[in-house]
């Protein structure tokens, strides 16, 4: 390892692996709020942050916790909760004339129909402005949750009532979460217009 009179320590955050501070100048010098998405293991966050002298200011933000308030079911991570989590924060922020931001992934490697990218269609999809490329968004089938309810129907009851027991236990079938799916979503239009 370095040393000497004329090392110098790395910034705390680049140490432990939090942030990338090349990428983050990146986004900072476009002049626009980013839309900050970040998966953690039970649940999704976006975010519109601008950049200030005293610190990042947080503009909107949206939870996958918040969707449950308004009678979501399903699980608070996986490809639907982001999409509509995105939504969320898109509309809010569409509500306060926010328009436009480039997205901001963090560490995550940029994979196409990531969790991440169906945050950003939620977003794009609510009205904002965000730089990004059709392709790299989930299919319309896996935003809906359409391939859990197919997987959910390939298995027993028994083996399908253990896999998917949080839904059972909160009271939505898996078959039924793209029904599910266009309620909430009809939910956050009618709750955030």
């Amino acid at each position: 390892m370095a040393h000497g009179p004329r090392y110098r320590v790395p910034f705390r955050r680049k140490r432990e692996g939090k942030t990338n501070y090349r990428t983050r100048m990146k986004l900072i010098e476009s002049g626009k709020p980013r839309f900050v998405v970040r998966i953690t293991n039970q649940h999704v966050i976006a975010q519109v942050i601008d950049v200030d002298f005293d610190g990042d200011k947080t503009l909107v933000s949206a939870h996958s916790k918040q969707l449950q308030k308004m009678g979501w079911l399903g699980n608070t991570k996986n490809t639907p909760a982001a999409y509509l989590t995105g939504f969320l924060c898109g509309k809010r922020a569409v509500k306060k004339g926010i328009k436009e931001a480039v997205l901001d992934i963090g560490l995550r490697t940029p994979t196409k129909g990531a969790k991440v990218f169906a945050a950003l269609k939620g977003a794009v999809d609510a009205g904002m402005n965000i730089p990004h490329s059709e392709h790299i968004f989930p299919t319309e089938d896996r935003i809906k949750g359409e391939h859990i309810a197919k997987y959910a129907k390939l298995l027993d009851e028994e083996e399908c009532k253990r896999k998917f027991s949080h839904y059972f236990k909160r009271g939505l079938p898996p078959t039924k979460l793209p029904e599910h799916f266009t309620e909430i979503k009809k939910k956050i239009i009618e709750a955030e217009t």
